[in-house]
């Protein structure tokens, strides 16, 4: 099984730890992100992974190297300049394996990717996308009124549920290829909405899990408390 991390983006909103080290890089405790990413897939059966790499590239490679300390085989791609989150994979089209995994490198989850590649396979699926809930709450009383004005709904302090995507993919080569043109910058929302409206089928997958966006200063500080308490949630057993 092969798997693409995304690696190469300039992490802005944990400016200034970013302006030294790239966001993968980033340390949980004594372990940086990327490396507990990294062992997750090698637990759930991945043998080879590419990282897309552009910012800082060359610490990334410096602690990855060929892979060999996580039991996996390492190469990488490198943007000239920003591509996207599905972009880095016009650039690796003719390395892409028949079914392949697409994660952010600073994912922190312990959702379980060896039952998505079953899931997958399976389901014989053209795209998968690992999603969670999460809800947005307003603080305040929404008045619903009339044309006139008059009050028609007054609901305090609503709260509406939504699934989001957990940045963790997994993709059918044949199924994704014809979207890997020339252009220069894609997103995954593009490429999702794509495939859906083309008849691909993208199979949201939702698991019991733990799952945080690193992307925040408050939220990172959270991380470091989740990984040091939940250690073995995250890793396994040691």
């Amino acid at each position: 099984m092969m798997a693409v991390v995304l690696a190469g983006g300039k992490g802005t909103r944990l400016m200034p730890y970013t302006a030294v080290f790239p966001k993968p890089l980033m340390p949980l405790g004594d372990m940086p992100v990327i490396e507990i990413l990294l062992r997750q897939l090698a637990r759930a059966g991945v043998t080879k992974v590419i990282l897309a790499v552009n910012h800082l590239h060359h610490l990334i490679r410096a602690f990855c190297g060929n892979g060999s300390s996580f039991g996996l085989e390492i190469e990488y791609c490198l943007e000239d300049k920003p591509m996207g989150t599905a972009g880095p994979l016009t650039l690796m089209r003719d390395r892409l394996a028949e079914e392949f995994i697409v994660a952010n490198g600073d994912l922190l989850t312990d959702f379980n990717m060896a039952a998505m590649i079953e899931r997958h396979k399976k389901r014989n699926s053209g795209a998968s996308m690992a999603v969670v809930q999460r809800q947005i709450s307003i603080e305040f009383g929404l008045i619903e009124t009339d044309e006139d004005m008059q009050l028609t709904g007054y609901r305090e302090k609503p709260v509406w549920p939504h699934l989001v995507s957990m940045g963790l993919y997994m993709f059918s080569r044949d199924a994704v290829a014809p979207y890997l043109g020339n252009k220069s910058y894609l997103d995954m929302p593009e490429l999702m909405r794509s495939l859906a409206a083309d008849g691909v089928g993208v199979d949201c997958i939702r698991q019991d899990c733990s799952w945080l966006d690193i992307g925040q200063p408050a939220d990172y500080a959270k991380a470091q408390t989740l990984f040091s308490d939940s250690r073995e949630m995250y890793l396994g057993p040691v």
